[in-house]
């Protein structure tokens, strides 16, 4: 189905772990801050909705989302946090340093979960223009921050 026709942070709450003993970084880019603080206000929420301790979410800010990478690696190498949750915003604009940036960004963020062995959540959007970019940050498509908060959740969860 296209997205456009539904509300794509629709997922399952079915046997999270406990979290209120777990410390959460949250890194927002202040690139495109409409957006990006949308996201982080439903992560944030997310998160305390489903037991996270408030003094234990840790929030900080770095320019845009190419520096998500960077962010993430300093907030997983402490030794307190146990997930990290990146939220940027990168709009398809008339040149292709979308792809640059994307690109960079998502492997950024996979080597810094494999290096540190923690989960460090991908919530950047990558839409085409503004309006699809306020439609998945609490939009009619959701709150990609939501997901993301939902997903490091679901992700300390995960053993073997």
């Amino acid at each position: 189905m296209a997205s456009e026709l539904k509300n794509l942070s629709v997922f399952s709450t079915e046997n999270l772990p406990d979290i209120s003993e777990k410390h959460f970084a949250i890194l927002v880019a202040e690139w495109n801050s409409e957006v990006t603080n949308a996201l982080f206000n439903g992560a944030y929420q997310t998160l305390v909705n489903y037991g996270a301790n408030e003094e234990f979410i840790h929030v900080r800010t770095v320019p845009g989302s190419y520096e998500l990478s960077f962010g993430a690696a300093l907030a997983a190498q402490a030794s307190h946090i146990d997930a990290v949750i990146c939220l940027g915003c990168v709009i398809q604009g008339e040149t292709k340093h979308n792809d640059y940036i994307n690109h960079a960004v998502a492997q950024g963020l996979t080597n810094v979960s494999i290096q540190y062995n923690k989960p460090v959540i991908f919530g950047v959007l990558t839409p085409n223009n503004q309006q699809q970019a306020l439609d998945r940050a609490g939009g009619v498509h959701g709150n990609k921050g939501d997901e993301a908060a939902i997903t490091a959740i679901k992700m300390l969860g995960v053993s073997f």
